[in-house]
């Protein structure tokens, strides 16, 4: 395929995205188009969809400026010579095929996905990619029941952990412009190792799904025989069984390409059951009010919201010279101690040095933040900030 002029790399150096291309209009990249739309209303924003209904119905609502069929003639000039950026949000299987038209016609802007798997991606990606340093992998932690455009809305990602896997080689500037599109629709930027994110999207999303049509599952099963069984089946177990209405054909394929850590994830859960039922068997009241226990403290120490609770700030400034994957490093540790980045910066201070700038809410633990900091080899220094000083912040 020819090579078209590629004005995307230009804009890597601006501090916002000026056209956006999303392949995939389907739950989350229809939700996408909208909440962009609403966020960034001069935003540029293609569409790209194998339906032609769907693409019909993106233009109608204003989320894209234009949808296309992936065949169409004039995408590649679209893409290459107004996009800086490409969000793949399609189903895991396709998103090489995606990569490989990115990499046939030279394409040099940011890439994104929204797959909820990373490690066979990403590897793609590595070995597809002429600039592989340029694709920042992403998964929105949210959804529907309701899929494909028609559950689309522009609130989707209001509250919602956005998942961000910077690595050694990614440029601090594609982080920091992603981490700035995204927490502008209203999500909230988590930082995980590419190597890392599997396992724990299995425990806190997958194996939840599982578990929730298992418990479908058994309760259909007993409705023959109690009629009344699906009327009484309100509050909390409706509410705990909701994701089990997803797409099977999605989940299917879900379950196949996190196999390893999904497997892992339903055996263990196996064990805590089994744990349960050993335990009412043999009439063993202390171990089930120790179990009940250790879930409803873990349970009641989720935080209720993700914005802050007061109005006080913090600033962290990490100095950049000659460390390759700081920003990695940093944002990284950040999310484990459960520190929010409300905001991200580098002040550049010569050519080879900058200073990296998180601004954190009042989340998380600061002390065990600054250690692990300190022990990763980082100097850091803190400072408060009121949130009238800052203004990425309302």
């Amino acid at each position: 395929m020819a090579t078209e002029p590629n004005n995307a790399a230009e804009a890597l150096h601006n501090g916002h995205f000026d056209a956006a291309c999303i392949m995939g209009l389907g739950l989350i990249g229809a939700s996408l188009a909208a909440s962009l739309r609403e966020a960034y209303p001069t935003m540029t924003i293609y569409g790209v969809d194998t339906d032609a209904g769907t693409r019909a119905e993106a233009e109608s609502r204003g989320w894209v400026n234009r949808a296309l069929d992936q065949a169409d003639l004039e995408l590649q000039q679209l893409v290459c010579g107004d996009c800086d950026l490409v969000v793949i949000a399609t189903p895991v299987p396709t998103v090489p095929e995606y990569l490989r038209m990115l990499a046939d016609w030279d394409y040099r802007g940011i890439i994104t996905d929204t797959a909820s798997t990373k490690a066979h991606i990403s590897e793609e990606a590595q070995h597809l990619l002429p600039y592989p340093q340029n694709y920042l992998p992403g998964h929105p932690m949210a959804g529907s029941e309701v899929n494909g455009i028609k559950g689309a809305r522009a609130n989707l990602f209001d509250g919602a952990h956005w998942i961000l896997c910077p690595d050694a080689d990614t440029p601090a500037e594609h982080f920091t412009r992603l981490h700035e599109l995204i927490t502008g629709m209203g999500a909230r930027v988590i930082s995980l190792p590419r190597q890392d994110h599997d396992a724990a999207v299995a425990i806190v999303s997958h194996v939840p799904h599982f578990t929730a049509a298992s418990l479908m599952t058994m309760a259909s099963r007993h409705a023959d025989d109690q009629r009344a069984l699906m009327r009484l089946a309100a509050g909390g177990f409706k509410d705990s069984t909701r994701i089990a209405a997803g797409s099977p054909k999605l989940w299917t394929g879900i379950a196949f390409d996190n196999a390893q850590a999904l497997s892992d994830g339903l055996a263990e859960m196996g064990q805590i059951l089994d744990q349960f039922a050993k335990a009412i068997a043999e009439g063993d009241r202390e171990t089930v009010t120790t179990l009940l226990t250790e879930a409803a403290n873990a349970r009641r120490a989720l935080p209720a919201a993700w914005v802050p609770s007061t109005e006080d700030l913090l600033e962290v400034r990490i100095p950049m010279r000659d460390r390759k994957g700081v920003l990695a490093e940093a944002t990284t540790i950040a999310s484990s101690v459960g520190c929010n980045i409300q905001s991200i910066e580098i002040d550049h201070v010569t050519e080879d040095s900058a200073v990296l700038s998180m601004i954190l809410t009042d989340e998380g633990d600061i002390g065990k933040l600054s250690l692990q900091l300190i022990k990763a080899g980082f100097s850091v220094s803190f400072a408060p900030l009121a949130a009238k000083e800052h203004a990425h912040v309302d």
